[in-house]
């Protein structure tokens, strides 16, 4: 089997494994769970992106990694991982929290969007030997990271939506 066909396959199976995980045990605890409560359970998920920076350590991936790929791959984790922290630290300071966490999860889509274009534009499949000890971060954790990103900003979506409606509601209700 060619390494292209390994690693998607190995890819869309971390996906199908994540959304099963996530669907069995974690969306029903998230959805019962207050907004606030959710949303810092994500950001301590998401607090520990700042590993990511491996992917400029010359011992940790092959030389042959295309340099863009890394050091985007690096930088855009390692911003997703320090605004999860701040986060986190400013859970005491409301507002500033939930920007914050807007901040966090909309930098984490387009960080892990831009790796996978950067992805298919060099064909990383083809030299995924060179990214050592981070293919399995690529295989097991990306998936759950753009899941978790993308639950926490419907979450986010639903909760404004709510506000908006009963708002909407008690107005049209006096």
């Amino acid at each position: 089997m060619s390494s292209q066909i390994v690693f998607l396959t190995q890819l869309v199976l971390g996906c199908v494994q994540w959304l099963l995980f996530f669907g069995a045990y974690l969306w029903p605890k998230l959805n019962t769970m207050e907004q606030f409560d959710a949303q810092r359970a994500n950001a301590a998920l998401h607090s520990f992106r700042f590993f990511g920076l491996a992917f400029l350590l010359p011992a940790v991936v092959g030389p042959k990694l295309p340099a863009g790929f890394a050091m985007f791959a690096a930088y855009g984790n390692f911003a997703t991982g320090v605004l999860a922290m701040l986060a986190l630290l400013a859970v005491r300071i409301r507002p500033l929290f939930w920007l914050l966490v807007v901040a966090f999860n909309l930098v984490g889509v387009a960080d892990i969007a831009r790796d996978f274009y950067h992805a298919v534009q060099i064909n990383l499949p083809t030299v995924a030997g060179e990214l050592g000890a981070l293919y399995a971060f690529l295989i097991i954790y990306m998936p759950l990271q753009m899941i978790s990103h993308l639950t926490a900003l419907y979450l986010l979506a639903r909760s404004q939506l709510n506000a908006v409606s009963s708002g909407v509601g008690d107005a049209a209700g006096s």
